[in-house]
């Protein structure tokens, strides 16, 4: 028998159908959207197989809410980027990636909400408060895109065609103009001595 913690455990018939064996019913695509929405862990199983298909179902799951009119969540720009990763060399860093910019994206949601529920009753200055936490939406969404894109360099190891190589040594002439600077501390150090024992010498 499972443990209380363990996933429940969904079967897919060859009809398509689901059974839930926590509650031994039949339950639809809606049914396991809700369950997903109160945070029940579940795993779904081929009937026939015992292979997990889970992910096949979620993304099933998504497609039928996608298809719905108003609960559009996914832009185009977003679909016609991911679709190109697939295939690509950066396609084995883009699910970590997303599942990153998720679990942030659900720590601030937590705490929008919060203070969601503590403005209600209270003045218009109070509620225009709320426009902080969807700032640091914001915020947090830019600093992922540029993680992301720092990421992407490294597994981008030549650069395009047409750019000068001449890239990388840039940091030779930094370090050289760092270590001119203490010889010029140093003579004007002993220019200033000069002077002083100058200054002496005539008092």
């Amino acid at each position: 028998m499972a443990a209380k913690d363990d996933p429940i455990i969904i079967k897919k018939y060859a009809n398509r159908r689901l059974y839930n064996t926590g509650t031994s019913t039949y339950v639809t695509l809606e049914d396991l959207a809700e369950m997903v929405k109160k945070g029940e862990e579940f795993t779904v199983q081929d009937a026939k197989t015992g292979d997990d298909i889970t992910h096949p179902v979620l993304t099933q799951i998504i497609f039928e809410l996608e298809n719905k009119d108003g609960q559009n969540m996914l832009p185009i720009p977003f679909l016609r980027q991911l679709i190109a990763y697939y295939g690509d060399q950066m396609q084995m860093i883009v699910p970590s990636f997303l599942e990153q910019s998720m679990l942030a994206f659900s720590k601030e949601q937590e705490r929008f909400r919060e203070q969601m529920k503590g403005a209600l009753g209270k003045s218009p200055l109070d509620m225009m408060k709320i426009t902080t936490p969807i700032k640091a939406l914001e915020e947090q969404t830019r600093r992922n895109m540029e993680m992301f894109q720092n990421a992407m360099r490294l597994f981008t190891p030549f650069p395009p065609a047409g750019t000068a190589p001449a890239a990388t040594p840039t940091p030779e002439p930094a370090r050289k103009e760092t270590a001119d600077k203490p010889d010029d501390l140093q003579e004007l150090k002993d220019q200033i001595a000069a002077m002083q024992r100058k200054l002496d010498t005539m008092s």
